[in-house]
């Protein structure tokens, strides 16, 4: 049976998980051994993993990790000061679904960017569409937008992302303005999406950072009070990684 004209309309299709099975099969004499039922699932199979990869890596390309980061990679030892059944809990996908936050705080060093790019890897192997910003950028993109017009765009495409993660939360106070544009973010958001905030700033001193105490009221109310709080503790890595590279090691 010649299966060339089969290899081209798969091509054509873009069916291409078939197309790499087919190919298999045809060159390995084994799978003549196996039903048409086993074969033709084999090739189904086959095209619904490569489906799935290139949904995955779509997302992650999306969501513009400022790290590289996978779970399995996190340092989860004492000395870090968090809860790994905690941790782990949050590499699944409940408390998306149930519209949560995470607060991550700790001292500049300590890896909150890794943990919450981490975190954000696994919403993406979980289905859930995410989108990482430091978040002075983020106020930039938003005061431009005011300017060309694409504002409410920019908060509809913000409201529908599963999970945003804002690094380096309240690094700097925020004026007027720009507390008026994050809680709009967040409260487009409130019960439909989660948020992670990276921050070196406790939660006890986040309502200083604002210009308007209601303003400050009204996001602290939307942020903390549905979120699970990670602490972290420990020497900067970026210190240990520099005398690693010193020392040779």
């Amino acid at each position: 049976m010649l299966i060339q004209p089969t290899l081209d309309k798969l091509r054509e299709m873009r069916l291409y998980g078939m197309l790499a099975a087919l190919e298999e099969q045809a060159e390995n004499t084994e799978y003549n051994q196996l039903s048409f039922d086993e074969r033709l699932g084999f090739l189904v199979d086959r095209e619904w993993t490569y489906r799935q990869e290139k949904r995955l890596a779509t997302r992650i390309r999306q969501a513009r990790f400022r790290e590289r980061a996978l779970m399995e990679s996190l340092d989860l030892s004492e000395t870090r000061g968090l809860d790994r059944r905690q941790v782990l809990y949050l590499s699944q996908p409940e408390w998306i679904n149930n519209h949560l936050n995470v607060i991550i705080v700790g001292p500049t060093g300590t890896g909150k960017t890794f943990l919450a790019c981490a975190l954000g890897d696994a919403a993406c192997r979980n289905g859930f569409s995410t989108h990482y910003f430091q978040t002075v950028r983020l106020l930039r993109e938003l005061k431009a937008a005011h300017i060309d017009g694409s504002y409410e765009k920019i908060l509809s495409k913000l409201a529908k992302t599963r999970l945003l993660i804002f690094d380096d939360w309240l690094l700097d106070s925020l004026d007027l303005s720009q507390t008026r544009d994050l809680l709009e973010v967040i409260d487009d958001r409130f019960n439909r999406g989660s948020t992670i905030f990276a921050t070196q700033l406790p939660v006890s001193e986040w309502h200083s950072r604002f210009e308007d105490p209601t303003l400050a009221d009204a996001m602290m109310d939307r942020i903390v009070h549905n979120a699970y709080r990670l602490t972290m503790e420990g020497d900067s890595q970026r210190k240990k990684q520099k005398k690693l590279t010193q020392t040779g090691h």
